[in-house]
């Protein structure tokens, strides 16, 4: 016997702002008294752009850092004042959008640099300067970085407002590539001309002054994600994800659930469909793995992950809780944004990105719901 229920979303995702900004009071706590700076790249990590900044914004907040010229104007159309950094630099063609909005590159190279520069008409251009220290990945090399510093010419060019540095095992404070990098960059950056520095990530932000530098750049924390690997989360839960129960299945013989038949469960027993799966972010590879809550009960994914459905074990779960429409935590309070992620072997930052937008969305202030509520 089975029972269903038609569902028009995969469900909700809500997205608690005053834990938001709770999280960047407690990472610009740490920082100081370095200011904090905004990560909102990927529209603010999955969760929405425009509500997430508006927090932000509220709570003070007058530094953010995008990933390309695109990202930098569409948030500088939500917010006239603040400093908007763009991490990928000035590309080819954006240089006069840039300037325009007031959007200041993260130069990456030196033939980026020159080309800034070389686009302006006169005066002076505000710019971040990158040097890799250690991801290998963007940012001036110290070769490139001494040519730099022997470029008089080029460098009176520059109003230079931060020279960064990205901390590549910042999540594992023990790791002594974090010590190596900082006496890079300390030597690296002797050569250029003096400007504020930009080193701290999300983790790096909790290791003092020296690893922050006088602008710290927090991502994955504010979202509520942790940015260690083995340590406590000190941050609060932003991203919830429910999903509806489609349908109930009272089994009297023992069957093979899911693509594949990778999951045996034997009757008596009920089983419960619900209405998320891969295509909305829900990871194909938490089939068999994961756990869900309905209500304080835990329940177990089982079966594999389909593109749009997905299914549980409610057998022990009381009767009058487990019915078509019932909301399913795959992600909150009970499960935990690092759990699902571990569970799904990757990481927060990709599982709250792959969000799909058939989510409903809502945005709350604690337990009750803001102006945002999409």
């Amino acid at each position: 016997m089975s029972s269903t229920f038609t569902a028009t979303s995969p469900g909700l995702l809500t997205v608690d702002l005053d834990a938001l900004t709770q999280n960047y009071r407690t990472l610009q706590a740490a920082a100081a008294p370095a200011a904090c700076a905004a990560v909102v790249k990927a529209d603010a990590y999955g969760l929405g752009l425009d509500a997430i900044v508006a927090a932000l914004d509220a709570a003070g907040c007058a530094h953010y850092f995008v990933a390309n010229a695109a990202e930098g104007l569409r948030l500088r159309g939500l917010l006239p004042g603040p400093r908007i950094y763009v991490l990928a630099g000035a590309e080819p063609g954006d240089e006069a959008r840039l300037r325009d909005a007031q959007l200041v590159p993260v130069l990456n190279s030196l033939e980026q640099t020159r080309r800034w520069v070389g686009e302006a008409d006169a005066g002076t251009c505000a710019a971040v300067i990158h040097i890799d220290t250690g991801m290998t990945r963007l940012g001036l090399d110290a070769n490139e970085a001494e040519r730099l510093a022997e470029d008089k010419a080029l460098l009176e060019r520059l109003d230079v407002e931060f020279v960064m540095t990205h901390l590549a095992c910042a999540d594992e404070p023990g790791h002594p590539l974090n010590e190596q990098q900082l006496r890079r960059f300390d030597v690296i950056r002797a050569r250029l001309p003096h400007a504020r520095t930009s080193i701290g990530n999300s983790a790096g932000i909790f290791f003092g002054a020296p690893h922050c530098g006088d602008l710290a750049r927090a991502g994955i924390a504010l979202y509520g994600g942790n940015p260690f690997i083995d340590q406590p989360n000190p941050m609060a839960t932003v991203a919830r994800l429910y999903s509806p129960i489609l349908q109930v299945r009272e089994l009297d013989t023992a069957v093979t659930v899911g693509y594949g038949a990778t999951h045996r469960i034997e009757a008596p027993a009920r089983v419960a469909t619900v209405g998320a799966g891969y295509a909305d972010g829900y990871p194909r590879a938490l089939g068999n793995t994961a756990r869900a809550y309905l209500g304080d009960t835990e329940v177990a994914v089982i079966g594999r992950v389909s593109m749009d459905l997905l299914t549980i074990d409610v057998t022990d779960v009381p009767e009058d809780r487990v019915y078509p429409g019932a909301m399913v935590e795959l992600l909150g309070d009970h499960v935990s944004l690092d759990e699902l992620a571990g569970q799904a072997g990757t990481i927060s930052y990709e599982l709250l990105t792959r969000l799909g937008p058939r989510w409903a969305r809502r945005y709350t202030r604690g337990n009750r719901a803001s102006t945002e509520d999409q």
